[in-house]
C-alpha cells in the first residue's frame, strides 16, 4: 500500500490501527480522569489504584486469548520460555518504570495541572526518548526525518506548554460575569 510516499504492510497496518485506538483510548480515558481529579473527589493514588484494579481482569482476558492465538494478533510465547535477561527487561523497564513510576508521575501531574499541558508532555517526551534508545541502544535506524519530526513534536509540546504572555495569545472563550 502507498500513500504519498508512505509504504505500508498489512502488519505494519495493523500496528498503526492498534496505536490510533491505544491513543484515542488514552486520550479519552485521561480526559475523564482529569475530570474526576479536578472534582476533588478522588485522588491520584485512589484513581490510579482503581484504573489497576479495572485493568487487571481485563488484561488477563487478552493475555489468556493471545496464548490461544484469538484475533489475528501474534500468537503469546508461553511464560516458561522466557530467560532472565527478559524477564529483567520486562520486570524493571516494563513493569517498575512504564507501569508504576511513569504513571505515579503521570497521576500526580495530572492531578495538579491541566490535561492538555500534562498529557502532551508525557507522551510527546516517550516517543523522543524511545528514538534516541532505539538508535544508540538497540541500534535501530535514525533518519534526518525522524530527528526532525521528534523536533516538531518537542516544539509543538513546547508551545502547547508555554502560557501566552500577551494578550490575544489565547482562543478561550471570555467568561460571562453575572
Amino acid at each position: 500500500m502507498c500513500l504519498a510516499g508512505f509504504h505500508a504492510t498489512l502488519a505494519d497496518m495493523k500496528a498503526i490501527l492498534l496505536a490510533v485506538a491505544a491513543g484515542l483510548c488514552w486520550g479519552i480515558g485521561e480526559a475523564c480522569t482529569r475530570s474526576a481529579l479536578h472534582d476533588g473527589r478522588v485522588g491520584p493514588f485512589t484513581a490510579l489504584l482503581i484504573r489497576t484494579l479495572v485493568a487487571l481482569p481485563v488484561i488477563l482476558l487478552a493475555w489468556w486469548l493471545m496464548l490461544k492465538g484469538v484475533g489475528g494478533l501474534h500468537v503469546e510465547p508461553p511464560v516458561r520460555d522466557m530467560n532472565g535477561s527478559a524477564w529483567a527487561k520486562v520486570i524493571i523497564g516494563s513493569g517498575l518504570l512504564a507501569a508504576a513510576l511513569g504513571i505515579i508521575f503521570f497521576y500526580a501531574a495530572l492531578s495538579m495541572g491541566e490535561l492538555s499541558v500534562v498529557k502532551p508532555i508525557s507522551f510527546a517526551l516517550a516517543p523522543a526518548v524511545a528514538v534516541l534508545i532505539g538508535w544508540f541502544i538497540l541500534g535501530e535506524s535514525i533518519s534526518v526525518r525522524k530527528v526532525i519530526a521528534i523536533g516538531l513534536i518537542l516544539a509543538g509540546v513546547i508551545m502547547l506548554s508555554i502560557q501566552p504572555s500577551a494578550p490575544g495569545g489565547s482562543l478561550e472563550q471570555p467568561r460571562i460575569q453575572s
